[in-house]
């Protein structure tokens, strides 16, 4: 009680104080206008929409399409599957059965030259270095054919003669060596046979005869370099002999341990040869085989940390490790162990074929080094590989004198392999060649055994899409062995080389019609080591440029879960990936038909935008290949398709009346119907192209032709196709036909307008019949259909200056059924239907140019869909592009007026108050300042995002690409060959005089054993310069280094080109050396793993009646509090939020731009996943033990003259 009364006389004290508080808390609460920011929000989203409906006609589409018989039909996506994986078979095995024709035909005449006892000379042929050349007076040059050449969209857009093939060949393969000239000759009798595959596949690429002398022979003719013959672009044609679909098709899958001698033995210009030798054995691996490089002298160890006590798959990315770590690798000194490294070489492979792990094929060392530290060799051959040899022995000497190289010689002879001496640059890629020719000696001995190869995916030519972009095309080599059935005087298995022809992804995915998988369906193969041939999400790190410069493909082996980005509970980490993917993966690699359902995260817009859904998978196999192929749909309106075509012959008109004026396109990458290639009808669009068949399809007679030839079962058994042969998708073009008509009658007799239930609706509605709504002003409105139409509409009042640079909207959009928009508007469909979504382009805030005199133009669109007994399918997506200031502006009139008669004290027009409207995914369309538009709001407000995210109106979604392209900071050439000092040039000369004097004073080995002629004599037609240039650009690729061209960034460094056709005459002396090579270029990229924080709408958070209400609390040393309200303007994908000022509330900054990963541990894929090994395994026949060749040496540079040349070199540096 004495408490209370102790606290009575403070009771109006505390009241005044609580009342006060009350007070500026009321008036604090009142600095947002809630209540009128809910009016504002409703007010422009009604507006917006009502608008939206009534000029795009979208009820009336719907309706149109009711008019006629339409079906909605649920889909079975494993028949579909099935389907699909048949017609891809089916074209697969066209192209494998004109590679076994040519095989066959191969093999058949060079038997027949070698009995009829012809003298190998070819005559005259067709050098592709010297066609159509001209002399400085006009004339046709000396060495020259005159062919005629004729540009070919099919053939890489480049001018060919499709009655004759053409030989190409590096600058140093001997052009007089018996062997080549034989070759040479009755390889041209295969050019009839290239003809009738053509004939017969007017589908089929490139065809070629590979020698294994060096030269291609390829069909059709062309010119090297093409087109105008002195391209600045082009280069040599490259060596193909150590490319994956030269090696794979003439080899079995190999475990290779590579020995590197990094001893005092060496010094450090025979350091850098053995470095060269590794790498361009390397180069012959592929992802079927395993490797691992130990380097030893006193010590032995792996060259590679990642790598211990394994064997790693011969990826793409583990090479460039490896060879990342070579060039990096210095000597290390002491003495040679080669006797410990052999033993650690053969416990290794011993262990993989014990445990079944590897390739469970062949198994082979390579020992490169000076010879030093061989006693015992015999006793770990006794142990480990005597007398049945399972581990063959390849030697490569780099130095060292004559005892070590017999010593090496006997290593390689008594255990199945080959051994060569090499001594300079030069030497080194014919020399590691024989490595090839050895391990395809089973296979040359078994005569009957030729295993069809397919290649990784590389970026090939041009595309022969009628809207070819220039840029180069996805393809895929498919390859067979060709073997030598000549009888010998002594036992021999010789590989005459390898045929096969260049496959086209393009022509695998128009198999695959994207209208049958629907709005954000799409299809992918993978192959037996989980990569994927094929995929939307793919993207190549290389370009073409290295293609078209020399014709080398550079390969990409992107696994299934890096392009499948599942929703993971960690998004941090990939290593928690589910069981669902894996198996996924694992029954396609399997070749299994199934199908699974899973969830996953969508980035659109580069990497800026992001969207979670589930698909559903179904796979099934492409028999007779290593691939599976797989349609993924999209959970819910995915799953359903309509039906509704219109007949041409029950057309009530011509059906190319549909299709009059300018303002249509269909998709360029579509087959609605096509001239077989060898067809002389031409096209200019794809638009011409439609119209010449239908206005074919109208008259008498006429077949639709929608069932493509079937490739018979015995490959000799095919008949010719007939030139204007077409095929046309029956489905399609109905299909199409049917859009175009709804479209049309639409434009013809508009609908009535349907009845409108709000009452802002009606008076919109009202007035814009009326003609007196000029709020918006649109610059061009359109509609996209499932047939891939698109039709435009344009104000020509507001239509924008033809002198504009930028592309028109038909030009930018022309696959409109691809764009982010259909997608989008599609996906937000089932979110909320009656709905628009608006996107304005993307800017980040660094552009120098001003919005105000080009502002930017904003998109609307929204999916019609159409039902049909309770189910409903995606038809089409109407949109209209939008002046930004209309919008502004309504935006301002809107947010500045009190609704209902009231008054507030603070609107968006004053300065207490920032307006802004967001679209679902953080980017501001519309702000007070016009100059934001298309940013993100993070880097706007991060603050204020910040809160938006920790109030679950955001959620953040961190995305990973593992296909990242992060420039490349690092010196190209810091390499150990290639640190350039003051003192560099001196070592030049001192190299140059050490090659001299080994010029002069020759030593030869006595020794000598039998080899093929065009590895065992060098032709010095590459000169020492162009070798050492090329080496490195071998480098540059070597470390991870690749030249992009990205937005213009910097230029292309590379050599103007030859000068001359042919190859450059003998030299009579060894030139110097070059001087040092240009910096590092500025457009160099590396691959890498990248981030980004990507943001995405909770639309269930703010699907309330009352906009949501948030403060910013102690975020200024004044203790001001800053508060803000958001609210979901109806009908759209964006918010409003409004924001108060008057509280400054830090500097914080978000980015959704992509960065590169941290923490990615470089041996992530040391593990590896699930694969299947090739069916065919060449390994052991045991006749090969005959064989007598096994190698031979090569000059050795004289032991007083490699201790001669450092002494002169110091003495140089002494003066």
């Amino acid at each position: 009680m004495a408490l209370m009364d102790s606290m009575c006389p403070r009771r109006p004290l505390g009241l005044l104080v609580a009342l006060l508080a009350a007070a500026a808390l009321a008036n604090q609460l009142e600095d947002i206008p809630h209540n009128e920011v809910k009016n504002w929000a409703l007010k422009f989203g009604v507006d917006l929409w009502e608008f939206g409906r009534h000029f795009t006609k979208m009820n009336q589409i719907q309706n149109k399409y009711h008019e006629y018989n339409v079906d909605v039909v649920r889909k079975d996506g494993l028949l579909l599957v099935r389907e699909l994986a048949a017609e891809v078979k089916n074209h697969m095995d066209f192209k494998i059965n004109a590679v076994m024709r040519i095989m066959d035909s191969a093999e058949a005449a060079a038997l027949s030259a070698g009995n009829a006892g012809s003298d190998g000379a070819p005559g005259s042929y067709y050098d592709a270095r010297w066609l159509n050349v001209h002399a400085d007076d006009g004339t046709l040059a000396a060495r020259a054919r005159r062919l005629t050449l004729t540009p070919s969209r099919h053939f890489d857009h480049i001018a060919v003669n499709t009655s004759y093939s053409a030989v190409l060949m590096p600058p140093y393969i001997n052009t007089e060596d018996g062997e080549v000239q034989n070759q040479i000759a009755w390889s041209e009798h295969l050019d009839p046979l290239f003809v009738n595959n053509y004939e017969i596949d007017p589908t089929l690429s490139w065809q070629y005869y590979a020698s294994s002398t060096g030269f291609m022979r390829r069909y059709p003719a062309m010119s090297w370099p093409p087109e105008d013959g002195y391209s600045h672009h082009a280069r040599d044609f490259y060596d193909f002999r150590s490319s994956n679909w030269f090696v794979e098709a003439a080899t079995s899958p190999k475990d290779l341990v590579i020995l590197l001698d990094d001893s005092d033995d060496l010094s450090s210009s025979y350091w850098r040869l053995a470095k060269s030798t590794v790498s361009a054995l390397l180069d012959t691996l592929g992802p079927n085989d395993f490797v691992n490089i130990y380097r030893y002298s006193d010590t032995i160890s792996e060259l590679h940390s990642c790598y211990t006590k394994v064997l790693a798959q011969a990826l793409p990315e583990t090479i460039r490790e490896l060879k990342t770590a070579l060039w990096n690798a210095e000597l290390s000194g002491g003495v040679a162990n080669l006797t410990g490294a052999l033993t650690t070489g053969f416990e290794i492979l011993h262990r993989y074929n014990r445990t079944g792990l590897g390739c469970q094929c062949n198994q082979a060392i390579a020992v490169i080094g000076a010879g030093g530290g061989a006693a015992g060799v015999k006793g770990v051959f006794r142990t480990w590989n005597w007398p049945h040899m399972p581990v063959r022995i390849f030697t490569y000497r780099v130095g060292g004198d004559a005892a070590a190289g017999h010593t090496m010689k006997d290593m390689a002879c008594t255990n199945k392999g080959f051994y060569v001496t090499i001594n300079e640059h030069s030497e080194i890629k014919s020399k590691v060649l024989h490595f090839v020719e050895v391990l395809a000696r089973p296979l040359v001995m078994y005569q009957t055994m030729h295993p069809v190869h397919w290649s990784p995916a590389y970026v090939g030519g041009r595309s022969s899409s009628l809207a070819d972009d220039g840029m180069g095309q996805l393809m895929s080599s498919v390859t067979v062995p060709i073997f030598d059935r000549r009888n010998h005087t002594q036992r021999e298995a010789n590989l005459l080389g390898v045929v096969g022809t260049d496959v086209p992804i393009d022509q695998i995915k128009k198999l695959v019609p994207p209208y049958k998988l629907g709005v954000n369906g799409y299809s992918f193969m993978v192959d037996n080591n989980g990569h994927v041939l094929y995929h939307p999400d793919l993207r190549p790190l290389h370009t073409n440029e290295e293609y078209t410069e020399t014709l080398r493909p550079l390969y990409s082996s992107v696994d299934l879960t890096d392009v499948e980005l599942l929703v993971d509970s960690d998004e941090n980490s990939r290593v928690n990936l589910t069981s669902l993917l894996l198996d996924l993966r694992h029954d396609m690699i399997e070749q299994r038909e199934g199908e699974t359902e899973i969830a996953v995260k969508v980035q659109y817009d580069n990497m800026r935008r992001v969207a979670t859904r589930r698909q559903r998978y179904f796979y099934s196999p492409v028999d007779g290949t290593p691939f599976s192929l797989a349609a993924v749909l999209p959970d819910g309106y995915g799953m359903y398709e309509l039906q509704a075509e219109q007949e041409v012959k029950h057309s009530p008109v011509n059906v190319t009346e549909y299709f009059k004026g300018e303002n249509w396109k269909v998709h360029p990458d579509w087959v609605y119907c096509e001239y077989a290639s060898t067809s002389d009808q031409t096209f200019n669009s794809a638009e011409e192209q439609l119209l010449h068949f239908l206005s074919r399809a109208g008259r008498p007679g006429w077949k639709w032709m929608s069932l493509r030839p079937r490739a018979l079962t015995l490959h000799n058994a095919h008949k010719k196709q007939d030139r204007d042969s077409y095929y046309c998708d029956k489905t399609l073009v109905q299909s199409l036909i049917r859009d175009a008509m709804v479209i049309k009658e639409l434009d013809a007799h508009t609908g009535h307008a349907s009845h409108h239930s709000h009452p802002i609706a009606t008076l919109m509605a009202l007035l814009t019949r009326q003609g007196r709504f000029h709020k918006f002003v649109v610059t061009l409105s359109f509609i996209a259909t499932r047939s891939g139409l698109l039709r435009w509409t344009e104000n020509v009042n507001t239509s924008r200056s033809t002198d504009s640079s930028e592309p028109h909207f038909s030009e930018r959009y022309s696959r409109a059924y691809d764009s982010e928009w259909y997608r989008r508007a599609v996906e937000h469909h089932a979110i909320e239907p009656e709905s628009f979504v608006f996107s304005v382009p993307f800017r980040d805030g660094s552009e120098a140019e001003e919005l105000s005199g080009r502002p930017p133009l904003v998109l609307a669109t929204h999916a019609v869909f159409v039902e049909s007994r309770g189910h409903r399918a995606p038809a089409a997506v109407v949109g209209l592009h939008f002046q930004l200031d209309s919008l502004a502006k309504h935006f301002l009139n809107v947010t500045s007026a009190c609704t209902a008669g009231t008054s507030c004290k603070k609107t968006c027009a004053g300065d207490e108050l920032d307006c802004y409207i967001l679209d679902d995914n953080g980017f501001i369309i519309l702000s007070e300042d016009v100059s934001q538009t298309g940013r993100f709001f993070g880097q706007v407000d991060g603050t204020i995002m910040d809160s938006l995210v920790q109030d679950r109106i955001y959620k953040k979604v961190v995305v990973h690409d593992h296909q990242g392209r992060c420039p490349d900071s690092r010196n190209s050439f810091s390499g150990d060959g290639h640190k350039v000092s003051p003192l560099k040039p001196l070592s030049w000369l001192g190299g140059y005089l050490t090659s001299l004097l080994a010029v002069w004073f020759p030593l030869w080995e006595p020794v000598r054993a039998r080899a093929r002629p065009y590895a065992e004599e060098e032709v010095d037609y590459e000169d020492y310069e162009s070798e050492d240039m090329e080496n490195d650009d071998d480098l540059d690729r070597d470390r991870g280094t690749y030249e992009i061209i990205i937005d213009g960034l910097g230029e292309s460094s590379r050599d103007s080109g030859r000068s001359h056709p042919g190859p450059p005459p003998p030299s009579s002396g060894v030139p110097p050396p070059p001087p040092p090579r240009e910096a590092a270029r500025s457009a160099a990229v590396r691959p890498c793993d990248t981030s980004a924080e990507l943001f995405t709408l909770q639309s269930s958070r703010l699907n309330t009646a009352q906009p949501l209400k948030g403060k910013l609390t102690n975020c200024h040393n004044s203790g001001c509090e800053r508060p803000f309200s958001v609210q979901k303007i109806p009908h759209s994908n964006l918010i409003l939020l409004v924001v108060d000022t008057l509280c400054p509330c830090g500097a914080k900054r978000l980015d959704v731009r992509a960065r590169e990963a941290a923490g990615r541990a470089p041996c992530r894929r040391l593990a590896g996943h699930h694969r299947r090994r090739p069916a065919h395994c060449g390994s052991y026949h045991p006749e090969e033990i005959e064989i007598q060749s096994c190698g031979r040496g090569g000059r050795l540079i004289p032991a007083v003259w490699a201790v001669l040349s450092p002494l002169l070199l110091r003495q140089v540096l002494s003066t």
